[in-house]
C-alpha cells in the first residue's frame, strides 16, 4: 500500500469515531411470525395474593393445584408479560415488563411445550408478550422428545408443561457488546425468580433444567442456536402422567419459522465461542452433567450473625401480584438505615435454594454472597460473606465502605447510597472442573435468579433494589483474602428508594486517584 492509497486513513477514521448508540440498528423487542395459529391467552386470571416472602419458598404438595390455560396465562404474565404501558413525550409508548432487564432490552424469549391441558391442546408454542398470546409452532405431545433431550429428565416427561427459555443475543449485545452475554443470564434469572414465586403462590412445583442437548431443543422450538439459543427449561406442575410415547418424534421443518435478521448487526466471536463451548451434544452427556457440588467446612473462627429461620411477623410483605405490578427501577437511594429484620428476611428468603438439576441437596448453591453493609440497624458497617448453606453472616472487616461500593459498582451512586450491596460470587475454577463450560451458564443463571428474588423481597417490604454492572477484579480484591480465586457473577444494591427517584452523579475518591495516576501524578518530572 502506497502513501497515495488513502483507504487506510479513511478506514481508521471511520472505525474510531465516537457516537451515541446506533439507534438505527436497535433490534426489535418482540419476536414475530408471519403465519401460524394464534391462541389469545385469557386476560382474566387471579392475581397471586400470597405474601411475597412466603411465595419465595417452594410450595408444599397441593393436590388441588392444577394447570390449565388460565393458570398458564397467570404464570406467563407475572414472569414475562407486559404489566403496564405509558406514553413518554417525544419518545412514544413504553412497555414495562414483569421482571427487570438490563437496559430494558429484554433478550429472553419464552416457549411452551405441553401435553393436553384444559383450554390448550398439546403442542409447542411461542409466547408473545406484545399481544399476550401463544402461537402454535408444532401440534402434538413433544414432552417425550424434550425429556430425551434433557437426558431422560423425569420432571420434563411427567409435567403437563415445560417453559423453554431462549436468548436473542443481539438484543443485549447491541448496547453491551460481548459483555451482553452475561446480562442475558441475569435477565433470564429475574424472569425465573418471578415464575418460581408465582408457581409457588399457585401451589405448583417448578424446577429448572439446565442440562439438555442444545441442538435438539433449539430444533424443537425452531431457532438456529446462534442468533437465538436455548438457555434453560422450567418444568411446571407434577401430574405424574408421562406421555404414552416417550420416543423422539420426527421434527419436520417449521412452516412458521421466521429467520432472525438484524440491520447492521455486529458479531462478537467471544459470545459465539463461549456459548458453543458449553453445548451438550448427546443425551448421555446431558444425563451425566447433572448433580451438585460438595461444600467445604466453615472456618473455625469468625464473627457471625445467624439468619432467623423464618421471617418475623412484623415484616409481613405485600401480596406477590401487587408487588410485581408496582415494581420499577430504583435509580436513587436515600442514605438511611433499614431495619435489620427486613435485611435478614431478604437474605433468608433469597437463599432458600433453587430447585435445579445442577444443584444437589436442598439449599445448596453454586454461589457465595459477599455484602457491603452501609446502613442496617444493629449491624456494624463493613464487609460480610454469607454462604447459603451456613445460614449466617460472617464479618470480614468492619468500616465505612460507601466510597468503595460506589467504585466497585462501576462508579455509580446506587451502591454508595444503598443500605447494602450484595455481590454474588462463584468459585469458577471448582465449578468448571465439575460441570465443564456449561457450569458458567449455571452460575450466571443462579445469580440472576437470586438477584430476582432480592427484587421481589425488597419491593414487598417497601424498599427498592437495582442490579448493577461492576469492576470484576476489583471486587475480588476488595473481599480478599476470603474471596481470592472467586469471580463475580452479579451485583444488586438495595435500600430505601429516594423520594426523587433520579440518577445522582457520582465519582468516588478511588476514581479520582486512579485518574490522577493515569495523568502522570506521582511520577515526577525528571
Amino acid at each position: 500500500m502506497s502513501n497515495r492509497d488513502t483507504s487506510a486513513a479513511w478506514e481508521y477514521h471511520e472505525a474510531t469515531k465516537l457516537t451515541y448508540i446506533n439507534l438505527r440498528n436497535k433490534p426489535p423487542m418482540y419476536k414475530s411470525y408471519d403465519s401460524g395459529i394464534v391462541i389469545p391467552l385469557p386476560e382474566q386470571f387471579p392475581h397471586p395474593g400470597t405474601p411475597t416472602l412466603n411465595a419465595l419458598i417452594p410450595p408444599a404438595a397441593s393436590p388441588s393445584a392444577s394447570l390449565d390455560i388460565t393458570t398458564l396465562a397467570q404464570l406467563l404474565f407475572f414472569s414475562a408479560g407486559v404489566i403496564r404501558k405509558s406514553v413518554v413525550p417525544s419518545v412514544g409508548e413504553v412497555h414495562y415488563r414483569a421482571a427487570a432487564s438490563a437496559g430494558a432490552l429484554y433478550p429472553i424469549e419464552t416457549y411452551v411445550v405441553c401435553g393436553d391441558i384444559p383450554g390448550l391442546e398439546a403442542g409447542v408454542y411461542h409466547f408473545s408478550p406484545a399481544d399476550f398470546s401463544l402461537r402454535q409452532l408444532r401440534r402434538g405431545d413433544y414432552r417425550g422428545h424434550l425429556s430425551r433431550a434433557a437426558g431422560g429428565e423425569g420432571d420434563v416427561a411427567s409435567t403437563l408443561a415445560t417453559l423453554v427459555y431462549s436468548a436473542i443475543f443481539w438484543r443485549s449485545a447491541w448496547k453491551y457488546r460481548a459483555r451482553g452475554y452475561r446480562y442475558c443470564f441475569w435477565d433470564n434469572g429475574t424472569i425465573i425468580a418471578n415464575l418460581l414465586a408465582t408457581a409457588s403462590a399457585s401451589g405448583l412445583p417448578a424446577r429448572i433444567v439446565a442440562g439438555f442437548v442444545d441442538e435438539q431443543v433449539d430444533e424443537l422450538v425452531g431457532i438456529d442456536g446462534r442468533q437465538e439459543a436455548t438457555f434453560c427449561l422450567a418444568t411446571i406442575g407434577a401430574d405424574g402422567t408421562p406421555p404414552a410415547g416417550r420416543e423422539a418424534l420426527d421434527l419436520p421443518a417449521l412452516s412458521e419459522h421466521q429467520p432472525l435478521t438484524f440491520r447492521d448487526q455486529t458479531d462478537y466471536p467471544e459470545t459465539d465461542q463461549a456459548h458453543a463451548a458449553a453445548r451438550l451434544a448427546t443425551e448421555a452427556e446431558a444425563a451425566e452433567w447433572k448433580g451438585g457440588l460438595a461444600w467445604d467446612a466453615p472456618p473455625a473462627q469468625a464473627v457471625r450473625h445467624p439468619l432467623p429461620p423464618d421471617s418475623p411477623e412484623d415484616v409481613e410483605p405485600a401480596g406477590l401480584g401487587d408487588v410485581i405490578l408496582r415494581r420499577g427501577s430504583t435509580r436513587r437511594f436515600q442514605r438511611q438505615d433499614i431495619p435489620r429484620s427486613h435485611f435478614q428476611s431478604i437474605l433468608e428468603r433469597t437463599t432458600r435454594g433453587v430447585s435445579a438439576d445442577f444443584l444437589g441437596r436442598e439449599g445448596s448453591s453454586l454461589l457465595d454472597l459477599y455484602i457491603i453493609v452501609n446502613a442496617v440497624e444493629g449491624l456494624p458497617s463493613g464487609a460480610y460473606v454469607l454462604s447459603p448453606q451456613r445460614r449466617e453472616l460472617e464479618l470480614l472487616k468492619e468500616g465505612e465502605f460507601r466510597e468503595d461500593a460506589g467504585h466497585l459498582g462501576f462508579e455509580q451512586a446506587l451502591p454508595a447510597d444503598g443500605s447494602a450491596v450484595v455481590f454474588f460470587m462463584a468459585d469458577l475454577g471448582r465449578i468448571l472442573a465439575r460441570y465443564g463450560n456449561r457450569g458458567y451458564r449455571a452460575a450466571q443463571l443462579e445469580a440472576g435468579i437470586l438477584g430476582g428474588r432480592i427484587y421481589l423481597a425488597t419491593h414487598s417490604l417497601g424498599l427498592g433494589a437495582t442490579g448493577l454492572t461492576f469492576y470484576d477484579d476489583d471486587v475480588t480484591d476488595f473481599f480478599s483474602p476470603h474471596a481470592a480465586g472467586k469471580s463475580l457473577m452479579f451485583v444488586v444494591s438495595l435500600g430505601m428508594t429516594a423520594e426523587r427517584n433520579r440518577v445522582r452523579p457520582f465519582r468516588s475518591r478511588v476514581a479520582v486517584r486512579l485518574d490522577a495516576l493515569a495523568r502522570g501524578a506521582g511520577q515526577g518530572t525528571g
